[in-house]
């Protein structure tokens, strides 16, 4: 998600507060906010992943192993 994406955003929400939004720009809207919570949870999970535990008994556990065990 780059910042124009953003941006577009950010300016179909004003548009819609202000006069409301058409069919395609509504849309659109949804997409790029689809896109957004795609591109934040591809970022968390990266972070996630890059988690580990140290147990009791001094073993460490990594966050994406435990995901795996389920």
């Amino acid at each position: 998600m780059n910042e124009l994406q953003i941006a577009r955003i950010n300016e179909l929400y004003h548009k819609s507060k202000k006069e409301g939004l058409t069919e395609e720009e509504k849309q659109e809207q949804q997409k790029l906010r689809n896109d957004y919570i795609a591109a934040i949870r591809r970022n968390l999970r990266g972070t996630l992943d890059q988690v580990s535990f140290v147990n009791p008994d001094g073993s460490i556990t990594e966050a994406k192993d435990l995901k795996r065990k389920k």
